[in-house]
């Protein structure tokens, strides 16, 4: 998806509807989720191929999204650590460790984000 902007949003994920926060620009996708102690809900890195957690102060769940929303992998990754870029990754979703398998994303499952004026598909 073209033409994303910094802002709040929804996830839906299976029958989940999960507070976002979307980080298409340069300073937000940089600061992520720096300096917090945690997160209600998730965070979309966009574009983003891969992540890191240095200076992170907790645990958090990355899931990799190709173009269409689809996850191609989800991973637990401690405070300090340099995650791997994933090829076909186009986005990044963040949140607290644990929340993924919760909302049900592993390795196939599509997503949607709903951001104010429009629905993506999923």
């Amino acid at each position: 998806m073209a033409n994303w902007q910094d802002g709040p949003g929804t996830l839906h994920a299976d029958t989940h509807r999960i507070p976002l926060e979307v980080a298409a620009s340069y300073r937000a996708r940089t600061r992520g989720l720096l300096g917090r102690d945690g997160i209600d809900g998730a965070m979309l890195l966009t574009p983003a191929a891969g992540v890191h957690t240095f200076r992170m102060r907790f645990a958090i769940d990355v899931a990799y999204l190709d173009r269409n929303l689809r996850v191609l992998a989800v991973v637990t990754m401690p405070p300090g650590r340099l995650g791997l870029p994933r090829l076909r990754s186009r986005h990044v979703l963040e949140a607290a460790a644990g929340a993924m398998a919760g909302w049900g994303l592993r390795p196939g499952t599509a997503v949607k984000v709903d951001v104010p004026g429009r629905l993506t598909p999923g």
